[in-house]
């Protein structure tokens, strides 16, 4: 009985210690805390956002038209194409005598979308496939990562150009090219962590619960592949943008009027003779920088997300 009074009298105690408890935070609360400490990785995600506001509103803020000649220019941009806020020309003119700022604008505009689009297909594809083959295992997970190994085998540069070359150049084939192939790693790594998934306490009470398999692979698989995910299509971004700036440089890629990233570098590169530098250090400049800005990220991501540091 004394013992029982004195749980009685403790009890408010209790709540009152218990009302000043800190409730824990979950693993993407620590996880967003960790990466706000990453200063490269906040700074880059900075970046980022101005890069894409740039592609998104920068053409708002063009005096001239990306497919505009300035015919004063013309046949003297090496003496008087520079970069001018008089004129309107903030980046300068190239040889054409086109605004370098809003064919700069429309190239990142292009060069992220191929980016950002192909790094969706390869993350949709990919994930599917490979949580498919690692659940479901035997004979199908044989088969399909089989296919996956096979085209691996295929030189991914090769088939690109191919398409390109063979079929007509546009925009929507280079998305065809690197939709084909990019999704080959994803699978890999998403077949993997499944493995590593599928024998776990949550998904045995899914089957337990007579919970069909597509529906244990979206709602219990895939949601804790998202952290792999997440920091591959940040790692990936920047490899679709290289490709097709690669693609673009040697002249198989976006075609005019329209250009990119790699088609302002390869222009700019064939102009260096002629004494007209900012040709090729404006659209360098923000190839490099975002490509920089995407790897940090991913980075500040990988170390974020990752389950050893929780």
């Amino acid at each position: 009985m004394m013992l029982f009074r004195r749980a009685i009298a403790s009890a408010p105690r209790l709540q009152a210690a218990g009302a000043d408890t800190p409730a824990g935070r979950s693993l993407w609360a620590d996880a967003r805390a960790r990466f706000l400490r990453n200063r490269a990785a906040v700074a880059s995600l900075a970046i980022l956002g101005l890069v894409i506001a740039f592609a998104l509103f920068g053409q708002h803020f063009a005096v001239w038209n990306n497919e505009e000649i300035d015919w004063a220019m013309l046949g003297n941009v090496p003496q008087v194409g520079g970069p001018s806020l008089s004129n309107g020309h903030y980046f300068g003119v190239d040889e054409t005598g086109r605004d370098l700022f809003a064919r700069t604008v429309q190239g990142t505009r292009i060069s992220l979308m191929v980016g950002i689009v192909g790094a969706l297909i390869s993350v949709v594809v990919g994930t599917a496939w490979g949580a498919t083959a690692g659940y479901v295992g035997g004979r199908t997970d044989q088969v399909m990562m089989r296919i996956v190994d096979l085209m691996m085998s295929i030189p991914y540069m090769f088939v690109l150009i191919l398409l390109l070359v063979v079929f007509e150049r546009s925009l929507i084939m280079l998305f065809v090219g690197i939709g084909l192939i990019s999704w080959l790693d994803m699978a890999r790594i998403a077949r993997g962590q499944t493995l590593s998934i599928k024998n776990r306490e949550f998904v045995e009470a899914a089957i337990a619960t007579g919970v069909r398999r597509p529906v244990i692979i979206w709602r219990h698989i895939v949601p804790n592949l998202l952290g792999v995910v997440i920091v591959y299509a940040t790692l990936l971004v920047p490899s679709m943008i290289i490709f097709e700036s690669f693609i673009s440089f040697l002249g198989l890629g976006v075609q005019e009027p329209s250009t990119s990233w790699g088609a302002l570098i390869n222009a700019g590169a064939q102009n260096m003779r002629n004494e007209t530098p900012w040709m090729l250090a404006f659209p360098l400049a923000f190839f490099v920088v975002t490509l920089f800005a995407f790897f940090f990220l991913g980075d500040g991501l990988r170390d974020a997300l990752d389950p050893k540091d929780r």
